[in-house]
């Protein structure tokens, strides 16, 4: 499908002005370079790097010994939040904006068609289906000054590598050069890979006599191949590298399609795993968990290969919980996040709490943990602050914190006194705890869960109680009324969405009950 490309290299030329210019500004160190590894669908658990204060089963289960050497090399972050599903994280990531701020609340594919599964009782409000947009110009969308936009203009050399998911079909965000990356490889407006399969040419087969939107775009040199889209996309980043202009920083989004559904056979580890017992789906989550985790390595050894190591910030992250639901596409479900409770989709921590390292040799102190949480938005300042660039004149409200205090130990920890919020005013479709309309606020240590259809109210002591299996919000009625109250107000200022009763054609009521 030919991807929609427009010229906004002038568009927010006023907003490169007010920002420190790499090009031009006088530095005693040269601008990092940074490596954003984005993983989709990865449960907090996925991986035998324990997050939690103990090992669990699941750390036993899995091999990722990539993130375990950049965990050494790093710092954890034990407690990083994003949104339960793919688009509004990754909007949020791009804008600094809160999901209840910006509306595209549920994953966008189709140009104006909303996606939410049909509820008997609810109407869903008409969310930002679009996506983001770096232009004014189209309906139901976020407008935004992209994260890589501005870097661009401040002298980054930008690679845009693997699942994009920004905007919908035939909207300008559709296409990540739009949004101001200089490369594109393999993204385009849809959210999983038909096929991880080079035999399969990655989906790309007709549907009904025409092309499968599904099918990863701009990887034929591998159709027909025997290999796997992690091993293609590690490959092909790596050549991008090779390719860059040597008088640049440079950034690469490398974004995985893995470890989205659906499940097939990465041949490279998958014995392996049906040795250890596993049945076969579990098998092949796995082997695409390692696969994933090769290619940190791969992308690892090829920075200390080309003396690129010493300047160069590795993050790693998720864009949502893991798949921990049934009636997904691609079937039950092959992740269990334990001792989190719940996954993708819902607002219980298998939800939403997320893997996280951060590597920044000189910076960070290697082999170290921090337990302070934050949230996706804040990746906007931090990443801006990263590369010593100044906050530009923006048309969008940052909500984002920076979070650098949290990794080089200088400065307040900005998470004290401050509330987190979320709010998915939809119908994600796969069932399971704490999937549904919902609001929701942490502050320290305490999380409220309000659901819109009922009126319902979920309280836990995350600090206490992980796994959020003791609901207090009866015993506590006072903390359940204050975070109530702060969620309320929150919602109400950003004039967040609210889903709207069929019988009576009102929005379900505030948290606060008004």
């Amino acid at each position: 499908m030919k991807q929609l490309r427009i010229d906004i290299r002038g568009i927010f030329a006023g907003a490169a002005l007010s920002c420190t210019s790499l090009l031009t500004a006088a530095k005693t160190e040269p601008a990092p370079n940074i490596v954003l590894f984005m993983v989709d669908d990865m449960g907090w658990q996925d991986t035998s790097l324990p997050f939690w204060s103990d090992t669990t089963q699941l750390n036993r289960r899995y091999h990722t010994p990539n993130m375990e050497r950049l965990a050494s090399q790093g710092r954890m972050m034990t407690s990083a939040y994003a949104c339960s599903v793919s688009s509004p994280t990754r909007i949020s990531l791009f804008t600094g904006m809160n999901a209840a701020r910006h509306r595209v609340t549920n994953w966008t594919l189709h140009r104006n068609q909303e996606v939410d599964s049909p509820h008997p009782l609810l109407c869903y409000p008409h969310w930002n289906v679009n996506g983001m947009t770096p232009v004014d110009s189209i309906e139901r969308a976020c407008y935004a000054l992209p994260l890589p936009q501005v870097l661009h203009d401040n002298g980054y050399h930008t690679i845009h590598c693997g699942k994009a998911h920004l905007g919908a079909i035939g909207t300008p965000a559709a296409n990540p050069l739009n949004l101001g990356f200089d490369v594109n490889i393999a993204g385009h407006a849809c959210g999983g890979p038909a096929s991880y399969l080079g035999e399969d040419n990655f989906g790309n087969w007709l549907v009904d006599g025409k092309p499968n939107i599904w099918g990863i775009p701009g990887l034929e040199k591998y159709h027909g191949k025997d290999i796997f889209l992690s091993e293609a996309l590690t490959l092909e980043a790596m050549a991008a590298l090779d390719r860059r202009p040597r008088n640049k920083p440079f950034f690469l989004y490398m974004s995985h399609y893995a470890v989205h559904v659906p499940l097939n056979k990465d041949k490279r580890f998958y014995q392996k795993y049906i040795n250890q017992g596993l049945d076969p789906r579990e098998a092949m989550y796995a082997a695409l968990l390692e696969g994933m985790d090769k290619s940190l390595g791969d992308l690892m050894d090829y920075l200390q290969r080309n003396g690129l190591e010493q300047n160069t910030i590795v993050i790693f992250m998720s864009d949502n919980g893991g798949l921990s639901a049934t009636n997904a596409r691609g079937g039950e479900l092959h992740t269990h996040n334990l001792p989190l409770r719940s996954g993708k989709g819902s607002a219980h921590e298998g939800g939403i709490r997320e893997p996280m390292i951060v590597k920044w040799l000189g910076k960070v102190k290697p082999g170290t943990r921090c337990d302070s949480y934050l949230i996706i938005e804040d990746f906007y300042p931090t990443i801006l602050q990263m590369a010593g660039i100044d906050m530009p004149k923006t048309p969008q409200h940052i909500d984002g914190v920076s979070f650098m205090p949290l990794l080089t130990d200088v400065g307040a920890d900005p998470s004290l006194h401050r509330p987190l919020y979320w709010n998915f005013p939809n119908n994600w479709g796969p069932t399971g705890p704490g999937i549904g309309a919902t609001c929701t606020i942490r502050n320290g240590d305490w999380k409220l869960i309000y659901y819109y259809e009922t009126a319902n109210y979920q309280l836990y002591n995350i600090k206490q109680d992980i796994g959020e299996k003791h609901n207090l919000a009866a015993q506590h009625p006072e903390i359940k009324a204050e975070l109530a109250q702060q969620l309320a107000r929150y919602l109400r200022s950003v004039n967040a969405q609210r889903p709207v009763f069929k019988a009576t054609s009102r929005p379900a009521p505030w948290p606060d009950g008004k």
